[in-house]
């Protein structure tokens, strides 16, 4: 039998905005806040939850892009980021930021793959590691399945888990940490790996949701970012799709909640509500939207909570980037 699947329907953005290509928000508890960014446009945005919309400012027009942020333990005035390089550490109030660590070998910067690659989704595990995903930059270069997953440890030492990724999303952890979820979009699947926690290794590599083959969300519909719920279940947003699914830990499609935009890229919880980034602001036939609500943000009510989002570690002590005290980062 096939569950029954509840729906959800959102007529209106929460912000209108015309992002190009919004992505990772990133709930900030202690003061209600959401950061979440502009990659292709380089903006850091920032909003009040308790404010509303009408507090939702451009913190900061980068020089670079951004494609996944997290919080840093003992660290409340900054973030650190995987960016257009590799990580850095961005101040929340202004976006002046540092470089902490790049990511490619001396061998692929020759070869030039900084220029052509850039960051995208990531995450914190328990242990304090921040996995990041960097994917061809598809401003400078044509598709590639040349990207990789990294892994900075609370050391600021450098892995490199997962290799020959094309567009890496939604690095989530299940309850119990002992399965770490991780979708390459172009594959239409999301992939579940035994994770070890107390190494941070990954293994047994197999699906955990394929799209459907009778393509139901649409043909060029495709797993983006995701974020897990206390009850297990993960929401996955459908780029090209125009829904955000929710999905049982078999691997069943239980909810949906339709949007009035064909791209929405990220959801992440904001106590019960589900706050929603997209895309397409700007991708349209002569730059304009390619849908009346493209690049705006959503927010829904869910009426459950998600799994807390872990701290970078080690980061109080991070000081690179700096000469004399001063942030030499841009």
């Amino acid at each position: 039998m096939m569950p029954e699947v509840k729906t959800y329907e959102v007529t209106e953005p929460y912000i209108r905005l015309t992002c190009a290509l919004g992505e990772a928000p990133f709930w900030e508890e202690s003061t209600n806040t959401v950061r979440f960014v502009d990659i292709e446009k380089k903006e850091l945005h920032r909003v009040d939850i308790s404010a509303g919309p009408s507090s939702h400012k451009v913190v900061k027009n980068l020089d670079i892009s951004i494609g996944c942020t997290a919080d840093i333990e003992g660290n409340d005035e900054e973030f650190i980021f995987g960016g257009k390089y590799g990580y850095g550490i961005a101040n929340k109030q202004t976006g002046a930021y540092r470089w902490v660590k790049k990511v490619w070998s001396d061998d692929e910067i020759k070869a030039g793959k900084p220029d052509k690659f850039r960051g995208n989704d990531g995450a914190v595990d328990s242990a304090g590691r921040f996995w990041a995903g960097f994917m061809f930059d598809p401003m400078v270069s044509d598709m590639s399945s040349d990207g990789a997953v990294f892994r900075l440890n609370p050391d600021m030492t450098l892995d490199r888990p997962l290799s020959n990724i094309t567009i890496p999303n939604g690095t989530t952890w299940s309850q119990p940490d002992t399965t770490m979820f991780f979708a390459d979009s172009p594959e239409k699947t999301i992939y579940r790996f035994d994770f070890d926690a107390s190494t941070g290794h990954v293994t047994n590599k197999r699906p955990f949701f394929t799209m459907p083959s009778d393509n139901r969300y649409g043909d060029d519909a495709v797993p983006d970012g995701h974020c897990i719920d206390e009850e297990g279940y993960m929401w996955t947003a459908l780029h090209a799709g125009g829904r955000v699914l929710r999905i049982s830990p078999e691997g069943e499609v239980v909810a949906e909640i339709k949007l009035p935009t064909q791209q929405p890229t990220c959801p992440c919880f904001v106590g019960e509500d589900l706050f929603i980034t997209s895309s397409g602001g700007t991708s349209g036939e002569g730059g304009k939207p390619s849908d009346e609500f493209a690049g705006c943000v959503f927010k829904v009510h869910v009426g459950v909570r998600g799994l807390k989002r872990f701290k970078f570690k080690g980061g109080v002590d991070v000081e690179g980037g700096k000469v004399d005290g001063k942030t030499v980062g841009e």
